[in-house]
């Protein structure tokens, strides 16, 4: 690690308790613009990193969630936008979640997945190369069921499509907010909007019923919901939440009732707000307190 950038190193920070008392919590450690030198994308990949208050004074191993950001993001949004550390001290202090390790990494705008012409193999880079060095490198319990996925927007589409294309690798995933477009969405959609948001990843100059591609049936995750294997529908457990008024609150809603239709096991939360922090603040400790009751037997 060359590049180390001490975002918070605390002891102890006070907050309010329910009966009005101020008590101290004792603060994880955050380091951010940490790097893994990529061979398959050919550049270095930054991430962040959140390690529990008890890291350095014990020599247990944690399970571990990997927390996307959303589109034009980077590695640093839930740390700065989210208050990601000061939530889960608080959270593993008052035992409502388990002391856990939150990775944190930069995707840009790859949509966490290759692109469509296999030159930019983001997801290759994440599983082939990213969560080995993460688990080699810090002391993680490395095993599927000690590992969850969450992420907003285009991370909460990354943590739906990582946990189907790979449903070997997680115990828990958490989507929130996600980008979970249909066919009629990618069909019906402005060409400005497709050509600078999408077409980098799946496939340039397409308009209309040509933007449907196997490519995309296969990165698409109502189409993967529509055609899961019967063995698979148990394999993660999904926890899934969108707020009313958000622009993707529809698309979530339908692929509720496509999960409830194939009976795909998931939870669905839809709480009053819209595509912004405020939402996404509120509601992560419930999404990790999902992932973390996955971790116990």
């Amino acid at each position: 690690m060359k590049t180390i950038k001490i975002v918070l190193i605390g002891l102890l920070f006070f907050s309010w308790s329910n009966n009005g008392s101020c008590q101290s919590v004792a603060a994880g450690q955050v380091m951010d613009n940490l790097i893994v030198k990529s061979k398959i994308l050919n550049k270095d990949v930054h991430y962040a990193i959140y390690l529990p208050s008890d890291y350095n004074t014990s020599n247990r191993s944690y399970p571990v969630v990997y927390l996307l950001h959303g589109y034009t993001d980077d590695q640093a949004g839930w740390i700065q936008f989210g208050e990601i550390n000061m939530s889960v001290d608080r959270a593993i202090a008052e035992r409502r979640i388990p002391p856990m390790i939150i990775v944190m990494p930069d995707a840009g705008v790859s949509w966490y997945i290759n692109d469509s012409k296999n030159t930019y193999r983001y997801e290759d880079m994440f599983f082939q190369e990213f969560i080995p060095y993460i688990e080699s490198n810090y002391r993680i319990r490395a095993k599927k069921e000690f590992r969850g996925v969450c992420g907003l927007s285009m991370g909460g589409f990354g943590s739906f499509v990582y946990a189907l294309h790979h449903p070997d690798m997680f115990v828990a995933s958490a989507p929130l907010s996600a980008a979970v477009y249909n066919a009629d969405d990618f069909i019906t959609m402005p060409d400005e909007r497709y050509n600078n948001v999408f077409a980098k990843i799946f496939g340039e100059g397409l308009k209309g019923d040509a933007r449907i591609t196997d490519f995309w049936k296969k990165n698409n995750v109502p189409e993967l919901m529509k055609n899961m294997p019967e063995s698979q529908k148990n394999a993660v457990k999904f926890y899934i939440d969108c707020g009313d008024d958000d622009f993707l609150s529809r698309d979530n809603c339908l692929l509720h009732v496509l999960m409830l239709d194939n009976k795909i096991p998931h939870e669905f939360r839809v709480r009053d707000g819209v595509h912004n922090w405020t939402y996404w603040r509120t509601g992560i400790i419930d999404a990790l307190d999902f992932i973390g009751q996955n971790f116990h037997r």
